[in-house]
């Protein structure tokens, strides 16, 4: 099909930091009309592009037969230029947003139209050479390398961003768009500044209510511990993550402010409250210094600015605002008359939103001829962590039944149940298949498969080198489960889509896989082994077939099946700290990677480890508080305006929804999308 009809998809990005730039609200008519007329100029110029291409080198081998039809959508893209009324539209029973000539800009209307006349004019003469040419894609990497505020077609997500540093560290920037917004909107140079410190934070004591450097010296702070603090402020998200025994001393905690150590090592310790500031007066530091992340409340701003600067989602802690789902649905339908595909973008929806809402934005969305929409619904993710909005609630993590009530919608969503039964497909007794012996991040995996008479999987084993009862119970009443999936008709596919990219430890690199070199789980190795051997599907494999020639250099591993010659001090990874490293999440309290345990609590091999009560208790002390730090910076990624997710490839939790998949803001990574 590509030879045939030779599709292009060319497209933008940032256009919603360009509305800003220009004081419109994204939500509003004046945007509608300018991103139609953008979006027609791209269009029409690209086919006027391809009918000249056409000119010398012919048209796409597929025009001449579909002539008359793709003339016919040229035509249509042209009257969406001009507004005509709907009974001149050929062909067409729902119609197009046409630009609104009243709202538009005169000069980009004259190019929309001047363009789209020169498109039909050569294509009329010549065809086209493409029979596509644009879309909106997510952008995603691109956008980050060009260094736009904004991706494709989407808005803004946040105000604030956290730019990484090459050396380590984060620094806490406002959106470059805004201060060019306020400037067009008419503000002054120190108003700008105002707010902009509003945004983002002063980022130094100086001047800070309560919490200042007279009042830190009064406290029995010193100049060289505040010189040492005042550069961590730029990057911080909360002063009470500067502000702690980390940062100031152990020693200085101890032995000036006398705090215990026990108390240092609470979770949940709070160096400012606990030296006698309330929390009302280190709430109020905390917007001097890091900034209310948000422009609502902002001094010298007039309330009818706020639009301009509205976000795909509330901004920080205090914001209320952000675009409703109906103007993502509205923009999108002033660009699709004049895009050749479609356009990914997400439709973003309050955690609130009801059955009836997201059956709305379907009808809406093809009553104005979309093509195709994303919608996603705050928490509709069995994983996404609650959004905290309020600093207390930052540190509280303690478990009310009584303090929130489920909120239901007013009606659930219709289900219509169809009970299939499938008759189970017997395996004969004596049966074919093949067994896979492989490395998982260290352990290993032995994978059997049982095969029907024509050559398909009908059951899988699952044997784990030294593990555990309780872990090797569960992977064989796994291996059941998908066995008997596959009996009763379960094609194999349903199960590699599902379990695919599944995360958990053990994982990392796979040895002893012809084809499979990494996997984040034994599952998604596993079902990616399956994937390949049963189904061909080389696109989950790391190694193609073609890259195992017959004079590639190496040899099978002939190690044995048993290690009783490893060192204990070779089988537990220690934990370590890395708190600060929040690339790094999730990390485990410790990796066992080649330890048997034989049920009485002791390891066979060299120097037995007791593991003793004491031990116990311990150990789920630490990996109680490594769950709360976690969920500590799982909140912070989301009131920073993140997903709350970490980055598959580099481990941040920058996580942004781009279009219908995931961006990070970190690396550029996309969970499928460009």
């Amino acid at each position: 099909l590509s030879y045939e009809y030779r599709t292009l998809g060319l497209g933008y990005a940032n256009l919603g930091s360009l509305l800003m730039v220009s004081g419109i609200p994204y939500d509003s008519p004046q945007a509608l009309a300018t991103t139609g007329a953008i979006t027609a100029i791209m269009t029409a110029q690209a086919y006027a592009t391809s009918a000249e291409l056409a000119k010398e080198l012919g048209p796409f081998p597929g025009f001449h037969k579909n002539r008359e039809s793709m003339l016919r959508v040229m035509r249509n893209h042209r009257r969406a230029a001009y507004n005509v009324p709907k009974s001149e539209y050929e062909g067409l029973t729902t119609f197009p947003c046409a630009i609104n000539p009243e709202i538009c800009p005169a000069d980009l209307l004259q190019a929309a139209r001047e363009t789209w006349d020169l498109a039909i004019e050569l294509g009329e003469k010549n065809g086209y050479r493409n029979a596509q040419t644009t879309v909106i894609a997510p952008t995603g990497t691109i956008s980050l390398v060009m260094d736009c505020d904004t991706t494709g077609i989407e808005p803004d997500f946040a105000l604030v961003k956290f730019k990484k540093l090459a050396g380590g560290g984060y620094f806490r920037i406002v959106n470059q768009s805004v201060p060019v917004a306020l400037k067009r909107l008419g503000y002054t140079g120190q108003d700008i500044k105002e707010i902009v410190d509003y945004i983002v934070g002063t980022a130094s004591l100086v001047g800070s209510p309560h919490i200042n450097r007279e009042s830190l010296l009064a406290k029995g702070f010193t100049e060289e511990i505040l010189d040492k603090i005042e550069p961590e402020l730029k990057s911080a998200f909360d002063i009470r993550y500067v502000f702690n025994p980390y940062s100031v001393g152990q020693e200085f905690c101890k032995e000036t402010l006398g705090i215990s150590d026990e108390k240092m090592k609470q979770f949940d310790f709070n160096l400012l409250a606990e030296i006698g500031f309330t929390e009302a007066e280190i709430s109020a530091a905390n917007e001097h210094i890091c900034g209310c992340m948000t422009i609502e409340g902002a001094p010298h701003l007039h309330p009818e600015h706020l639009p301009v600067f509205d976000c795909a989602n509330p901004c920080g802690r205090k914001g209320k605002r952000f675009i409703a789902p109906m103007g993502h649905i509205r923009m999108m339908a002033s660009a699709q008359p004049f895009i050749s595909g479609a356009i990914s973008k997400t439709i973003n929806m309050p955690n609130h939103a009801t059955v009836e809402e997201v059956q709305d934005a379907y009808q809406q969305s093809w009553e104005l001829m979309l093509k195709a929409i994303a919608l996603y619904r705050d928490g509709s993710k069995l994983s996404q962590p609650l959004a905290a909005q309020t600093a207390e609630k930052l540190f509280d993590f303690e478990y009310h039944e009584e303090a929130v009530a489920p909120l239901h919608a007013e009606k659930i969503a219709e289900r219509v149940v169809h009970r299939y039964l499938a008759k189970r497909r017997r395996l004969p007794q004596r049966r074919a298949g093949y067994t896979q012996k492989a490395r998982v991040g260290g352990h290993k995996v032995y994978l059997r498969t049982g095969e029907f008479s024509d050559g398909t999987i009908g059951e899988i084993f699952i044997d784990m080198h030294r593990e555990g009862a309780a872990f090797r119970s569960l992977m064989n009443c796994f291996a059941i489960s998908v066995s008997l999936g596959l009996q009763y008709g379960v094609p194999l596919d349903e199960f590699v889509d599902a379990f695919v990219f599944t995360r958990f430890e053990p994982n990392g690199g796979v040895d002893g896989n012809d084809y499979i070199k990494m996997s984040t789980s034994v599952i998604d190795y596993i079902f990616r082994e399956l994937a390949v051997s049963y189904l061909g599907r080389y696109d989950l494999a790391q190694v193609k077939p073609e890259d195992l020639r017959g004079d590639t250099l190496g040899r099978p591993q002939d190690e044995p099946d048993f290690d009783d010659e490893e060192l204990v001090a070779e089988r537990v990874v220690p934990y370590e700290d890395h708190s600060t490293d929040l690339h790094l999440f999730p990390k485990s309290e410790g990796i066992d990677v080649g330890g048997t345990s034989n049920g009485n609590g002791h390891s066979h091999g060299n120097g037995g480890v007791h593991s003793g009560g004491a031990t116990a208790v311990a150990v789920k002390k630490e990996v109680s508080t490594d769950v709360l730090a976690k969920t500590r910076q799982i909140a912070e990624a989301r009131l920073k305006g993140y997903e709350g997710d970490p980055c598959s490839s580099c481990g941040s939790l920058t996580l942004v929804r781009n279009g219908t998949c995931l961006k990070c803001n970190t690396c550029g990574a996309t969970s499928g999308c460009s």
